[in-house]
């Protein structure tokens, strides 16, 4: 791992797009004006940024990361309860239309717990530690299990928007780790559970699991530290992104399946 030093000497710069894939067609002429305030936005992120730009930061940074690593042990706890009925669990593409661009079968599940503003009242009651852990994390944005099946690759691909950073919490990593890994441009990270990394999605980047078990970690958005006007300019854009369609139909997507999940687990208590 790269120390505080080394990374802010000659980072590699972001590239706003990836090669070989296209962006999803979006009519709507509000989502049109918005997406171009995005690109001017995250130019200024780059210039603003409190912490660097390197694709995979030094741990060090950001020093409330080894309390989310000391809950390890009860966030384990709460997913394998959660993974009784993986099976149910939704695909990440069938909650968001726009990751199907990158995976379109259920080999990427997800549990989401929180994002842009909405809030599982339901998935948090039965994550409460996974939840409290996660308040320790300035700028919370977006908490969820990420699920990899066997085999699963996610192709190289380009997060949305820079003005957020990611951790991975490795919860369920299965041997031989060398079969598994994220690569964020140039540098490759292999999960170690229990532990912490930290990421700017905005990189290109791609995961896989050439094991014969699932993969589990913690997948936590929070917002990236800027300096202003950067960081008053990101919150704003953060705020509003719930009224664009990115976002509302996952949103909505995510209320839908929560209600069947916990109405058939309902139905199975009263038999």
């Amino acid at each position: 791992m790269t120390t505080i030093a080394q990374q802010d000497t000659n980072p590699p710069a972001q590239r706003f797009g990836t090669d070989g894939i296209k962006p999803m067609g979006r009519p709507s002429l509000i989502t049109r004006i918005f997406m171009r305030i995005v690109a001017f936005v995250e130019r200024m992120n780059v210039q603003f940024s409190k912490v660097g730009n390197p694709p995979i930061y030094d741990k060090a940074v950001f020093p409330w990361a080894s309390k989310v690593e000391a809950a390890y042990p009860a966030i384990r706890a709460e997913l394998e309860r959660v993974l009784t009925r993986k099976d149910d669990l939704p695909g990440f593409h069938e909650l968001s239309a726009d990751v199907a661009t990158i995976s379109q079968d259920r080999g990427w599940k997800t549990f989401f717990l929180c994002g842009y503003g909405f809030s599982s009242e339901n998935n948090i009651k039965a994550c409460p530690q996974t939840w409290a852990a996660c308040q320790n994390i300035p700028g919370l944005i977006t908490v969820m299990y990420s699920i990899l099946e066997p085999g699963k690759h996610l192709p190289a691909h380009r997060g949305p928007y820079n003005g957020v950073l990611r951790l991975h919490l490795g919860l369920i990593i299965p041997e031989p780790r060398e079969e598994l890994g994220i690569r964020v441009e140039h540098e490759v990270y292999r999960w170690r559970e229990g532990e912490a990394v930290i990421f700017d999605d905005a990189f290109e980047h791609e995961a896989w699991n050439r094991t014969p078990h699932t993969r589990v970690v913690l997948f936590v958005d929070f917002r990236k530290p800027l300096r202003f006007p950067a960081n008053f300019l990101n919150w704003l854009l953060l705020n509003l992104a719930v009224f664009t369609p990115f976002i509302r139909e996952g949103l909505d997507n995510q209320k839908a399946w929560e209600k069947k999940f916990y109405e058939e687990a309902e139905a199975l208590r009263n038999r």
